[in-house]
């Protein structure tokens, strides 16, 4: 990856962020990255308030002017990869892929090869780097095992711009997603709180202690022989958050390992969700977009199978 200089963004404190903590501030501003990853900037002196450094538990004040360095992307242990992409658009500021199932989005500990991140890496050569060494370029994610349409930025204006449309809501994703059960209601809203699970670390689950809120809407397009086929819309982008909604009213996504029933009918690698359009505007241009991944052949076999039983019901 090539050296970048250093980005700054400055802002001025509202009313509504008075007395708040300053990483769980700049956490509100800055939702594509984590409270932990912003707590190092802050110890680093990157971050000043009225122009002088203070710590993370520094508590804000209105109208207080925040100035914060974000520093340029070093190199790291991380291979590019030639890994196929399955491109929908790129230009030179951001790239738009049809992410497969299975693939993870970037390194972590223990998997640092075989994600996209490594892919784009050899694609892109160059990418934002205010996400951290580790998700260069990243804005939003999926899980390793839904598909679909995701955004990556190639520069770091066009990434601070890409995540203020995902805080502010004006940029829409669609999911499509097959469920167990039938869904009585036409379309709905789910409105419950998510954090983690109390008992298991590495779930997710509606709670009211230590959780965020999250917001759902779902609309009914099928409903098959104890299945149903549903769109989902996000209004807020909590970590699982349309399997956890869809568990959480009875009716979990079909194949989910964490949050669906153990016994599977299907052969589908994981669950059976799908990113089906993300709607934005270009960062640079203000150019209305939106971008549509086509159905997985896995998904659609599903709904094949279960489109023969319905006719067959009759």
């Amino acid at each position: 990856m090539k050296k970048k200089p250093n980005s700054s963004v400055i802002f001025e404190t509202t009313g509504e962020e008075q007395g708040m903590r300053l990483d769980v501030l700049l956490t509100g501003r800055f939702p594509e990255l984590s409270r932990s990853h912003l707590q190092k900037i802050i110890a680093e002196g990157l971050v000043a308030v009225n122009g002088r450094q203070v710590k993370a538990n520094y508590k804000a004040q209105a109208n207080e002017t925040i100035n914060i360095i974000f520093p340029e992307a070093k190199p790291v242990e991380i291979c590019a990869e030639d890994i196929p992409l399955d491109i929908l658009y790129e230009d030179a500021d951001i790239i738009v892929i049809n992410k497969p199932r299975g693939m993870v989005v970037h390194p972590a500990a223990g998997n640092y090869a075989g994600t996209l991140v490594n892919a784009l890496l050899e694609h892109c050569r160059d990418l934002s780097g205010i996400n951290g060494e580790i998700r260069p370029g990243i804005v939003h994610r999926l899980d390793k095992d839904t598909s679909g349409v995701m955004v990556a930025a190639k520069n770091d204006r066009a990434h601070l711009n890409l995540a203020e449309q995902i805080k502010a809501r004006t940029a829409s994703r669609k999911y499509l997603a097959i469920v167990h059960g039938i869904i009585a209601e036409e379309q709905g809203i789910i409105n419950a709180p998510i954090g983690r699970h109390a008992s298991d670390r590495k779930k997710m689950a509606v709670t009211f202690s230590n959780s965020k809120e999250a917001i759902t809407r779902f609309r009914v397009l099928e409903r098959f022989v104890n299945y149903t086929l549903v769109e989902c819309r996000l209004q807020t982008g909590r970590t699982h958050q349309i399997r956890v909604h869809m568990q959480y009213i009875g009716h979990p996504v079909v194949g989910d390992p964490k949050y669906g029933p153990e016994k599977k009918r299907f052969t589908i690698k994981g669950q059976a969700l799908h990113s089906a359009e993300l709607s934005l505007k270009h960062p640079v241009t203000g150019e209305d977009l939106l971008f549509i991944a086509p159905l997985p052949p896995d998904m659609a076999a599903i709904i094949e199978q279960l489109a023969a039983s319905k006719r067959e019901e009759k």
